[in-house]
């Protein structure tokens, strides 16, 4: 072991060694990682070592096959056999709503480029696993490139081909401390100390004490996970194949061969957490006490799906933990205000994305920035409100007990809530309304007509469709309140701020009392927000975005701050509300004698509203007359009673955020996390109509010139109208022209106003004319579509400029 090295991975389990493995490849070869006992002591030794295809976010759904790609190529590398078990997967549907979800998925992989897949019929699901039941079920997808592979073997792999490369692996050698110096951190080990200028914590069920030696507070929690293996199966002895891995998603259960029996995996409904601070550090290749009662329910289920293993014993039993993160991802990336400090933990399937996760914090610890969109195992996804313990075991709980159960885009689960909550939240409700969460803070979704009004979970359109055009209704031809809550806001100020705001902006900045919007990339042109900034006038600027983006957006302030500039997060300080319609103004001139009237579209100002001095800037995401007003949170309560008061005679009506996506749809706005992602480019998404190219430099300038002045992007954001009929897009659909595969759908829904179904999609350039016939999978179904000009609602502007 040496005293310096430019990078020390603490932490050998098959996340800790694929990073490793990463670094070197891409060019790092002073690099060692650190294990307190010997390679796979943890959760990777007991892993059930399995791979699939499915995932919700499509972009982790890519990096997970590209870890399935890598696996011979690291056993070819390293001379270590992967023991790969190619036996394809069948993922199985049980219900009509879960056979509709299997189909939409399906779609879904062929959006991202994964056409390994199909779909087949149950007769179909029996003849590949013939020792399987197939009574209950609908349907199911196989996918060729599915499998498992020995879990021991796949971590010496990854080491062994790091440490041909260079790299080093140091074992029976724990970490004690932790130490943030100049250029770097000084890692104090049981064998000396290193000085080093990167940290990564790939600690896995050791990640919370990782992090507390560095100050930080990580959301991850281990939870015991059962699985069985049988004896020897009479009938698979019989077989001259391996029989598929295979997931019975109403049965709660996985299933793969081992060797002439089976291993039967189980997400049980009754989870159980295990050390929420962190493994013992003596703990290694311990397992905890079976527990088949607290099981018995889904082992029961899987019995009856197999019932060969009614017939024989059963020859290992693995209770054992792994850790999860709130929402079941991975935490991977650079934490803010720790410079060099990097997490890859939380990775519960490492087999299946360690791969990927190690190649996307590699780049990001070289070159600056990871080639995929990874915001959704991006630890910055979370802010500080996750640290909390509670908050910590009943969001990983819901994970796990949901890992196989049927979730709906429109269902709102309750573990974690509520936790923030504007202060207007209790009035708002006794008017009705429906909340989801975001970033820890209770949204406005939509406000049901009465109490006793349940929205019911689905895949189309939902009972609440009426309710949402009530709103869109009242938008357009009256005036809508929407609590505004859930924007974030960062003030700006010092002598620096302007400097600073132009060139992390690539738009111009607004003129003193107007406001821009204003695209940010990142330095290789990609986008990095669309984010609204607003000039008061006295020397302070207010940067506006997405509220759930507020860690993550100040992460990247800070990484490029500038001179004599001071930035404050107010966004919890700092509330709202937003009036869109035509009577916003009439409302508002009933509240002051300030000259609001005059406040030119993109105008902003301070102005009285009632008995508050607020913040009013003059815009409207719905494409109607539309003001934001903000107060201090002390003023919220008092705020939305004002504007309710004297909007009653202009038939004001609160409405959610439910409606604005819909009007929103019939502007061709587009939102961050839909059309603009740090996947795209300002090009693509035609965010580069607001870049300012005549300024100087800019951060991502020399990108995105050169994306201009060469051929352009390959595909655009195009608005897309589509003949649907119960359901509605909603992203990742693919998009056809004729059985060629052009993109996919970045968002959709229903507009209420133009009483049509909308989407809005990335496609390729010469599929984005207007009236390109095209047609669109929606809920696995193929309907027909056509592009059309962007605005189908008010395409000149008219309603929101108003004139001026």
């Amino acid at each position: 072991m040496k005293s310096h090295y430019r990078a020390v991975v603490i932490g050998g389990g098959v996340v800790g060694a694929s990073v490793l493995y990463h670094l070197a490849k891409f060019g790092w070869t002073d690099v060692c990682l650190i294990e307190r006992s010997v390679l796979t002591a943890g959760s990777s030794w007991h892993a059930a070592g399995g791979f699939h295809a499915l995932n919700a976010d499509p972009n982790i759904a890519s990096l997970q096959a590209y870890t399935i790609d890598l696996l011979s190529e690291i056993e070819q590398e390293s001379g270590q056999s992967v023991g790969m078990h190619m036996t394809g997967g069948m993922t199985l549907a049980g219900t009509p709503d879960r056979w509709e979800w299997l189909q939409s998925a399906y779609r879904t992989f062929q959006s991202i480029g994964i056409d390994d897949c199909r779909l087949i019929t149950p007769q179909e699901a029996g003849e590949l696993c013939p020792i399987m039941s197939t009574e209950g079920i609908l349907g199911g997808m196989w996918a060729d490139r599915e499998g498992y592979v020995d879990t021991t073997g796949t971590v010496h792999a990854y080491a062994g081909a790091a440490k041909k490369r260079g790299a080093e692996v140091i074992e029976h050698n724990r970490v004690l401390e932790l130490h943030q110096v100049e250029g770097g951190w000084q890692v104090v080990t049981e064998k000396g100390t290193i000085h080093t200028e990167h940290v990564v914590n790939a600690a896995g069920l050791w990640a919370k004490q990782v992090g507390r030696m560095a100050g930080i507070e990580l959301p991850v929690s281990p939870l015991n996970h059962h699985y069985l293996i049988s004896d020897t199966i009479p009938e698979l002895e019989q077989l001259d194949f391996e029989v598929p891995m295979t997931v019975d998603l109403e049965g709660f259960t996985y299933m793969r061969q081992d060797q002439k029996g089976i291993l039967l995996g189980i997400y049980e409904i009754d989870h159980e957490h295990w050390m929420v601070d962190g493994a013992p550090w003596e703990y290694g290749f311990e397992l905890q006490q079976e527990d088949p009662d607290r099981i018995e329910k889904e082992l029961t289920l899987g019995f009856e799906r197999y019932p060969a293993l009614q017939e024989v014993g059963v020859k290992t039993w693995v209770n054992g933990a792994f850790t999860f993160a709130p929402d079941g991802n991975p935490l991977v990336g650079p934490v803010r205000g720790k410079p060099g400090y990097w997490c890859a933990c939380g990775v519960m399937a490492g087999f299946l994305q360690g791969g990927g996760v190690g190649k996307s914090l590699a780049e990001w610890m070289i070159h600056g920035e990871p080639e995929a969109d990874v915001f959704g195992m991006d630890v910055a996804r979370f802010g500080d409100y996750a640290q909390n313990k509670r908050f910590i075991k009943e969001t990983t709980g819901q994970f796990y007990t949901r890992r196989f159960v049927m979730t709906y885009p429109n269902e709102q689960l309750p573990a974690g809530r509520p936790l923030k909550k504007a202060p207007a939240y209790d009035g708002m409700t006794a008017a009705g309304c429906r909340w989801g969460a975001n970033y820890g803070l209770e949204l406005p979704l939509y406000f049901a007509p009465s109490e006793d009004f349940v929205e019911t979970p689905t895949l189309k359109r939902s009972n609440a469709f009426d309710i949402v055009a009530a709103e869109c209704k009242a938008v357009r031809e009256n005036v809508g309140l929407l609590d505004i809550s859930g924007f974030s806001r960062f003030e700006v100020s010092g002598d620096g701020a302007e400097a600073w705001l132009d060139k992390i902006m690539a738009s111009k900045l607004p003129a003193p009392g107007r406001a821009k919007l204003a695209p940010m990339l990142g330095h290789d042109g990609r986008m990095k927000g669309d984010l609204t900034v607003f000039n008061w006038g006295d020397g302070t600027w207010w940067i506006m975005g997405s509220y759930y983006l507020r860690e993550w957006h100040m992460r990247w302030f800070q990484d490029h701050m500038g001179e004599n500039v001071t930035l404050r997060d107010i966004a919890d300080a700092t509330v709202g509300f937003s009036l869109s319609g035509p009577n916003s103004l009439k409302v508002l001139e009933k509240l002051t004698d300030g000259p609001i009237g005059d406040l030119k579209f993109m105008g902003c100002g301070t102005f009285n509203i009632g008995m508050l001095r607020c913040k009013v800037g003059r815009l409207s995401v719905a494409g109607e007359l539309g003001y934001e007003i903000h107060c201090s949170a002390a003023e919220h309560i008092t705020l939305r009673e004002t504007l309710l008061e004297a909007g009653t005679e202009f038939g004001m009506k609160e409405v959610g955020f439910n409606a604005l996506l819909s009007l929103r749809l019939e502007k061709s706005f587009g939102i961050w996390s839909a059309e603009f992602t740090q996947a795209y480019t300002a090009g693509q998404t035609g965010m580069d109509r607001w870049i300012d190219w005549d300024k100087g430099a800019f951060v991502g300038r020399d990108a995105a010139l050169q994306e201009r002045d060469g051929n352009g992007p390959d595909q655009l954001v195009a608005t897309l109208e589509i003949d649907a009929a119960d359901a509605d897009a909603s992203g990742y659909e693919p998009v056809w022209n004729g059985d060629q595969r052009v993109g996919f759908v970045t968002s959709g829904g229903y507009g209420h106003t133009v009483g049509k179904s909308l989407a809005m999609a990335m496609i390729d350039r010469d599929a984005a004319q207007e009236g390109t016939s095209l047609s669109v999978h929606i809920v696995g179904a193929a309907r027909p579509a056509k592009v059309i000009a962007p605005s189908p609602y008010d395409p000149t502007g008219t309603a929101m400029r108003g004139g001026s």
